[in-house]
């Protein structure tokens, strides 16, 4: 999703300038038009807006690391991951102890969308640093979600969504099996889920992929299986009990240890059906 943000910027003609730990990642969107870096203190010595788009906290950590004292009051560094609220706090005064501004932002709804400027991004920070971006906010997202001032709340809100989203998805999956063993149409059932009370955007999505048999991954089994995780603990933190959150983590932490995690998370329905 940095990627198709980075090439949304680019269209509305912002200059861009990125790092990946993959120098082939790097490099596809230099020829992209984006400026390349080496490290990300390169990139934090040519930009003041610095975009942290990884996979998990260990990821953004390297990368703070990395940008090291080149971080200066003129930064502001959005932290657009899904990881633990307690881990955006550590980040948010790792970074304002150096004297730059903080942005928990985490985002959702995918590649396509984050190239269209679509996609949701749920924002935690004073008012006075969002309005200094607003300009660049309002491109890369039409659905922007004001939390709190208070980094770390945007966190807690996308785990909440993703929670959701896996169950979404678990349950979806699920009842297309429980429809072919009593030999329904699979297709067909969902068509009529997609226009009944059992609708929901992700399980529409995704097992419509995995009825194509389209298991390209475009969201990795390993995401879900990791922010269903994440949730879960944040609601134990709260002592909050979520029975249906947790059978959803252990489906996609059995399908990852079944094989499954290189794919996309649609193939939910596949390991499904082998393994009911």
């Amino acid at each position: 999703m940095g990627a198709a943000m980075a090439r949304n910027l680019l269209t509305h003609g912002y200059t861009v300038h990125v790092h990946d730990i993959d120098p082939a990642q790097s490099q596809k969107m230099h020829d992209a038009g984006a400026v390349a870096h080496a490290s990300p203190y390169a990139l934090a010595q040519s930009a003041t807006l610095i975009i942290i788009a990884v996979v998990n906290a260990q990821q953004v950590r390297q990368v703070i690391s990395g940008l090291g004292d080149a971080l200066t009051s003129e930064h502001t560094v959005v932290l657009c991951p899904t990881i633990a609220p307690n881990d955006v706090a550590e980040f948010a005064n790792r970074i304002q102890a150096l004297g730059a501004c903080v942005i928990d932002a985490p985002m959702s709804g995918g590649p396509a969308r984050a190239q269209a400027g679509t996609m949701s991004l749920m924002v935690a920070c004073e008012d006075a640093v969002f309005a200094k971006h607003a300009k660049v906010f309002n491109l890369l997202s039409n659905k922007i979600f004001r939390i709190s001032d208070r980094p770390g709340d945007g966190a807690k809100t996308k785990l909440v969504n993703n929670l959701l989203a896996g169950i979404n998805l678990a349950g979806t999956a699920e009842v297309l099996v429980m429809a072919e063993r009593m030999g329904l149409s699979a297709q067909t059932t969902l068509d009529v889920i997609a226009q009944s009370s059992g609708q929901s955007w992700i399980g529409i999505d995704r097992m419509a992929r995995a009825l194509a048999v389209d298991l390209a991954p475009r969201a990795h089994m390993t995401l879900l299986t990791k922010d269903t995780r994440l949730a879960c603990d944040a609601a134990s933190h709260v002592n909050c009990d979520v029975p249906l959150g947790q059978h959803a983590a252990q489906v996609f932490a059995k399908a990852c240890d079944a094989g499954w995690a290189d794919l996309d998370d649609a193939a939910l329905l596949q390991f499904l059906r082998q393994s009911n």
